[in-house]
């Protein structure tokens, strides 16, 4: 089975789920994020076996982070992931074995960053009175999007190696189908909000960055990957790899998303 198919497939069986739960919103997407977000932070935790990270603090980071942001909204968020510096600290304290300090702190905060805060951020979307729903539909959608078209058009006129040293099959022919795709997408879901939630060049804007800030985040994890030394985050989902694998460009589509979202004056 060819790696798209994998990907359809997976889509298929996970995105009505995702879609009810995000027309929910609130805690159940609160839940939602949280399950997923353990289930990827624990897998970067298991690959970055060799650089120690101190687990138990890393999770309750998490926790609190996306908690925090349940409760208080996005400050609490940040200070959420702040407190992982102390949980650290602690169980680094309480440890019998001495790693490196430096690596250690280092990929457990990665790990509640990269994760926490995309997932985050995507939550706060949701949140947006009135256009949350159909603005997380717009991200989700956009990126699925982007995916396909870099893989499409990559597939048949790629030619430019986009980052060779990092992912070999990504050409900038691919990114640019992508973006186009992208640009399209959200034309389309938000079409019906037009001039009421973003005008047409906001929209437009709003899946460029979608697509920059998705193609950014799987080349992240492919370096993370590579600098690690293993193929997937994981096998949760078989030969499709694991939920960091399905997460990576949303990760950085969603901060991305809110933050120009914010800037157009509103989340």
């Amino acid at each position: 089975m060819s790696s798209f198919t994998s990907r359809l497939i997976v889509a298929a069986a996970l995105l009505p789920v995702v879609i009810g739960v995000a027309y929910l919103g609130g805690w159940w997407l609160f839940l939602l994020a949280l399950a997923g977000g353990l289930i990827a932070l624990h897998e970067l935790y298991g690959i970055a076996r060799e650089l120690r990270p101190l687990v138990l603090g890393g999770y309750l980071g998490f926790i609190l982070a996306l908690l925090g942001l349940q409760l208080g909204g996005l400050a609490w968020m940040l200070g959420g992931i702040l407190s992982t510096f102390v949980f650290a600290f602690v169980v680094y304290g309480l440890s019998d074995v001495r790693p490196s300090a430096t690596s250690s702190f280092g990929v457990t905060l990665l790990g509640v960053v990269w994760i926490g805060a995309g997932l985050g951020c995507l939550l706060l979307i949701r949140d947006i009175p009135e256009f949350g729903f159909w603005a997380v539909m717009a991200v989700l959608f956009t990126v699925f999007a982007a995916d396909t078209g870099a893989f499409f058009v990559g597939r048949g006129l790629g030619r430019h190696k986009m980052a060779p040293a990092i992912s070999p099959g990504k050409s900038w022919e691919g990114f640019a189908g992508g973006v186009a795709a992208a640009m399209a997408t959200t034309f389309v879901i938000l079409y019906k909000d037009r001039d009421e939630f973003l005008t047409m060049p906001q929209t437009l804007a709003l899946g460029a960055a979608i697509a920059f800030a998705a193609a950014l985040g799987d080349l992240f994890e492919s370096a993370v990957k590579r600098d690690l030394t293993v193929k997937d985050s994981g096998r949760l989902l078989g030969g499709h790899g694991g939920m960091l694998d399905r997460l990576d460009s949303l990760l950085w589509a969603g901060p991305a998303a809110f933050y120009v979202i914010l800037s157009f004056g509103h989340a």
